[in-house]
Order: C-alpha cells, then structure tokens, then sequence
C-alpha cells in the first residue's frame, strides 16, 4: 500500500531558483507551489536544506528527479535510491516524478536524459524499475514523457500507449510536459493534439511548461531543443488550453532552468498559468 501525499493544489507552480529565495517569500504572486530537483538536496544540512524546510513550511514541494534513470539497463544505483528515500521520508512531497529516459551505462553518468525504444523489453524493464522506486519510497510516483529528436526503428508502442501501459502495471501516475510533446511533435511531424487525445490525461498528477530553442537539422526543417532556458511559447500556451479543456484543472508548473531570469519574469509566466487554469470549468 503506497502512502498518502500531501495535496497538491490545482494552481500555478514554478521551478524553484536559490536566488529568487527572498522574493517568493516577499510576494509569491500565484505560485502556490514549488518544485525542486531532488539531486540538489540530498545532503545533510547547509543552507539549501534550510531554505527549502522554510520554503515547505508555506508551500506544497513537487520533488523531481533526474538521476534515477529508470529507463537504464542496469539495476538502479542503490545508494542513489537510499538517498531519495531519505529526501522523501523527512521532506514529505506532494508529488514525486522522474523521467521516461536512461542516462547511466555501466558504471557511466551521463549528463542527460536519453531516448528509449518502446518495445516489450523495454516496458518491462521501466515497470520493474518504477516498481522499486515506488516500493522504495513509499509513494506512487509520477513519470514524465520525453522530448523527442528521433524515433527508434524497432518501436512498437506509441508513446502514449508505452506510458498508459506502464501506468496500468505499476500503478504510478503520469508527468505530462506539453512543451515536450510540442517539441516532439515539431521534430517527429505528427499532430500534438493528436498525442494529447490518446494521452492517459486521467493518470495525470502534473503538467509542466518551459522554453524551448529553435534550430535547424541537416535538411534545414525545425528542429526544436528542449532548454528550459526562454519563456514559453504561444503554440505551447495553446496547447496548454487544449490539454486542460480535456483534462480539466490540474497543477501546472513553468520551468525555467539555464538563463534563469529575475522574479517577476517568471512570476509573470506563473500568471499566466494561473489564468489558463481560471478558464477551466472546476
């Protein structure tokens, strides 16, 4: 039996940024909750730890994760687990998520988050793997989709079938990032809405938003890298209001990682999140 998490409310949240500390604590604006990424406080004390006791004094905390990779053909790192299962026993999240996605070989780190074919093995091996996290911690957790710049041969699941399937065999929940699917959609060439239509939006716990950089590839077509370093795009808002005219309100986080701006640039991406949410019938 997993455990009962905190509540995470159905409103605008924001990725939090030692720096903007002060401010949030000044004037929060709509952000009623803050996500952190869980390899930045798995120490023992210092002023990070602090802070964030502070901070979850007055907010909800989504704990997301970046290190786990569940989608490895190893087993997972023992003392990375234990580590987490510390952070979650004292911090006591709302939610806790991690990503579709491999980024350790051996006894290599690899410093991103790597595509998966989605085929049987590979199924069977996240499931396993989400099993022991979740066995683990205690808690149902949540898995996010990936952003795509290519698609395996051997594929012979769709994304969103791959991840409703996992959801029915592990009993985790879902991360839906639209920025991702935009940015996939944009690389691959299918329709996002499309992707979200046959979307388990039912297991969806989160819905992220972030930046993104345009490039072209060889052939001079888009191509998109998800950055988290810009604001986000109109398609991407859009998208938003798609998803949530489907889904109905749901906690919806802007992320804002590399080129990290001042607070009331991010505090003014957060309202606008907060203003689709307010167009969402209850």
């Amino acid at each position: 039996m997993l455990d009962a998490a905190p509540f995470l409310p159905a409103a605008a949240g924001v990725g939090y940024k030692p720096q903007h500390f002060a401010d949030i604590l000044a004037d929060a604006g709509p952000v009623k909750w803050l996500e952190i990424h869980a390899e930045n406080y798995m120490g023992d004390g210092g002023r990070p730890i602090a802070q964030l006791r502070h901070l979850s004094e007055q907010f909800a905390i989504s704990l997301h994760g970046v290190g786990l990779s569940i989608g490895g053909e190893g087993p997972l790192d023992a003392d990375h687990l234990a580590r987490l299962k510390h952070l979650v026993g004292w911090l006591n999240p709302a939610s806790f998520s991690e990503h579709l996605a491999w980024s350790t070989h051996d006894s290599h780190f690899y410093n991103d988050l790597l595509p998966l074919p989605y085929t049987d093995a590979t199924l069977a091996r996240v499931c396993d793997h989400i099993n022991q996290v979740q066995d683990s911690i205690g808690r149902r957790m949540l898995l996010e989709n990936p952003s795509s710049y290519l698609a395996f041969a051997e594929s012979s699941w769709s994304e969103p079938e791959f991840l409703t399937e996992i959801t029915r065999r592990t009993g985790c929940g879902l991360l839906l990032d639209v920025n991702n699917v935009f940015v996939s959609a944009t690389n691959l060439d299918f329709s996002p809405q499309g992707y979200i239509d046959a979307f388990a939006l039912d297991q969806v716990g989160e819905i992220h938003l972030g930046g993104h950089d345009e490039d072209e590839d060889d052939h001079g077509k888009p191509l998109l890298i998800d950055s988290h370093g810009a604001e986000v795009v109109d398609p991407v808002w859009a998208l938003l209001d798609y998803t949530l005219a489907k889904s109905g309100p749901k906690p919806v986080l802007v992320e804002w990682d590399t080129d990290v701006p001042d607070w009331p640039v991010l505090a003014a991406e957060a309202t606008r999140a907060a203003t689709a949410l307010e167009r969402v019938p209850a």
